[in-house]
This record gives structure tokens, sequence and C-alpha cells, in this order.
């Protein structure tokens, strides 16, 4: 970590889904968490993503804090998104770790880049979405994963998640509308 943001970034969106969720007790989300799997050169070997979300999986299990997540011990569920934040040292985000995500089966793999996109040559926010065993780039902003039922986007300089999909082209009353009707479902 060579940077503040790739701390706050993925705790921000822990505690926004949090808030988002709280009722809810079947998600995992984690900051800076190896993730053992066994489709890498070996499974003691983790990826480390600067934030992943895995759905189906207890909150705390059995009622503890995880110390790491291990593939096999959670029912073989995989995370469904992972985030990683580019650092000043490149460090394969847009190959080496695309390629291992994708043989692990994560959905969606997000990249934030805001301030080396240039050097990179990428968009400063890049959302991934594995379509056949490849990752497909999308796009948009603010960017819906109907699997998961948030979206995510950029707000000033930091990511966000929402749990309401906005529908671009409606009026205010008509957004208004739609947003109480997403709210008593």
């Amino acid at each position: 970590m060579d940077n503040e943001d790739q701390n706050f970034i993925p705790n921000l969106l822990l505690f926004l889904l949090q808030y988002i969720w709280a009722n809810r007790n079947d998600w995992f989300f984690s900051v800076d968490m190896g993730v053992y799997h066994t489709t890498g050169v070996s499974p003691l070997v983790p990826i480390v993503p600067d934030g992943f979300l895995s759905l189906g999986v207890e909150r705390r299990k059995e009622g503890k804090s995880r110390k790491s997540y291990v593939v096999w011990e959670e029912n073989n569920i995989v995370p469904i998104l992972a985030l990683k934040i580019v650092s000043l040292t490149p460090g394969g985000e847009y190959d080496k770790k695309l390629e291992t995500y994708a043989k692990l089966g994560v959905l969606y793999y997000i990249i934030y880049n805001p301030e080396y996109w240039q050097r990179d040559r990428h968009q400063p926010f890049e959302v991934y979405r594995l379509v056949d065993g490849s990752y497909q780039l999308q796009i948009g902003e603010l960017f819906w994963m109907p699997e998961i039922g948030l979206g995510i986007g950029r707000s000033n300089t930091y990511l966000v998640i929402s749990s309401v999909r906005f529908c671009i082209g409606m009026t205010n009353k008509e957004s208004a509308i739609k947003l109480q009707k997403n709210s008593l479902n």
C-alpha cells in the first residue's frame, strides 16, 4: 500500500454496505484480506484484493471475525466482486490479476485508478464483468450490478455504492415515484 486511498476507499465501501444492508447477514466485505483458493499456483498463496464482496455467506462466521477468506471453507463461494485501487507501483492490475480473478470466477472486477490512469492508458474507473470465462469492460457510471442489487460509481474523488438504480431520462417526479417504489420493496 502506498497511498491512503487504498485503505480509505475500501473501508468507505464497507461502511456504506453496513448501512445499506444493516438487516442482512448473508454477505461479507473485507479490506486487504487474503482469499485462499485452488485456482492459483498453490492454495497456500492467496490473492489479496484491496476489497472484496461475497454473497451467500455469513456476515460473521460462527459469530466471529475471519482471519482470512478460504473459499473451500465457505461452501466454495468465491467473491462476487473484487476491488483494486491502483498504486504508484504497477502491480499487474490489468493483466495478471485480471486473469487470476477470471480463473477464480469473480463476476465483477473493479479497478479504480484516479491518479495513474494516464500512465496506465486506462480510464480512472473501470468495471469488468466475467462473461464466458473472460472479462469484458463495462460502460457507464453509476454502473448497476443486478446480481448484487447495487450500483457503483464515482462521486468527486471517491467510489460510492448505491442500493437504488437511477434511471436516466426520467423527470424528477418519475424518479421520485420510482425511488419511493424501490424503497417499499
